[in-house]
């Protein structure tokens, strides 16, 4: 069986390794959105570590999705230059560089959106009971938002991304649409998993029209809400067959609208959503949560449990950790 430092093959990509950097926001973007040399050195360091994939942290698709004053933009044209530099440096180190796009939903606010934050329903975000009330997202917002996702990916494209990735995962404006806490329609949009995943699937076509069916679009699943009520295993194993389906080349494993509230409850704790899910679709699985140690990451990969791991928190805090686990598990 393969393990974490065996290289991996997929959608005309080719990884040296199993190990991902996965999408952790840095703060240091400027405050119309655009790369800083901050951001390149912060991917820049990790990518020459080792990390076979490095996916950059989340990019706003649209200025009322943005979720913070220092997140990236994706949003406009304007943004490809520092985007172009960003993605040179990752694979400068021998990564292959992937863009997170995103949409913030109702993880945002006025002050920083510019206006009143969206959603599927008018439901504050249960986990932060004292944001604002989003505003019901009317049929042609939607369509805007899934347009602008389109527009994004593009933008990535043509900065010299090698994939992208749409974040359906946190708590996001995706992650709120598959939500039943967060998604009380009873439109074509709500009322029922096949309505609450309807938007993903367009998203996913809509990025697909853009790139055409041979650039590699990755999507990260919220595939539990850890919240009674909320979303559940089998609906998101559901929503990851119909979305590899519809074109999506991976599945990157987290939590939903509870994001990784999972800390704290040992290593792996999303490995048995990603398991699940990786028994239901032909593609490559990741996995992130509590993977700090590379023993561990490496069984995971060898049992079968993931296709590869992303290292998230102890990668933010050494940015190393990829060489120290390449050298530990190499044999001799």
């Amino acid at each position: 069986m393969p393990g974490l430092l065996s290289p991996l093959s997929f959608a005309g990509l080719t990884l040296r390794n199993r190990i991902v950097m996965p999408p952790m926001w840095s703060g240091q973007a400027t405050s119309d959105g655009r790369v800083t040399d901050g951001i390149v050195e912060y991917h820049r360091c990790r990518a020459a570590a080792g990390c076979g994939l490095v996916i950059v942290e989340h990019s706003f698709v649209h200025p009322r999705g943005r979720a913070s004053a220092t997140q990236i933009g994706a949003h406009s044209d304007d943004m490809i230059p520092g985007l172009g530099r960003l993605a040179a440096a990752i694979k400068a180190e021998g990564a292959v560089a992937c863009l997170q796009i995103s949409h913030a939903g109702p993880r945002t606010s006025a002050a920083v959106a510019g206006d009143r934050p969206l959603g599927p329903s008018a439901v504050r975000h249960v986990h932060t009971g004292d944001g604002e009330t989003p505003e019901a997202a009317t049929l042609e917002q939607i369509a805007e938002i899934v347009a602008a996702f389109g527009r994004a990916a593009i933008r990535a494209r043509e900065a010299g991304f090698d994939a992208v990735e749409l974040h359906a995962a946190h708590g996001f404006l995706l992650s709120q649409f598959l939500s039943p806490l967060a998604n009380h329609r009873n439109d074509t949009y709500g009322g029922s998993d096949e309505n609450r995943r309807r938007l993903h699937l367009e998203v996913l076509a809509e990025v697909r029209t853009c790139l055409g069916p041979e650039f590699p679009v990755f999507v990260r699943l919220g595939a539990t809400d850890g919240t009674p009520g909320g979303l559940e295993i089998e609906a998101a194993c559901a929503t990851a067959e119909q979305l590899v389906r519809g074109g999506a080349d991976l599945v990157d494993v987290s939590g939903g609208v509870q994001g990784s509230r999972g800390a704290g409850q040992g290593p792996g704790y999303f490995v048995p959503d990603a398991e699940a899910v990786k028994r239901r679709v032909r593609a490559p699985v990741i996995v992130t949560g509590g993977m700090a140690d590379w023993l561990f990451a490496d069984r995971v990969v060898r049992e079968g449990r993931a296709d590869l791991v992303g290292i998230g928190r102890a990668m933010l805090n050494d940015p190393d950790w990829a060489r120290k686990a390449i050298a530990s598990l190499l044999p001799g």
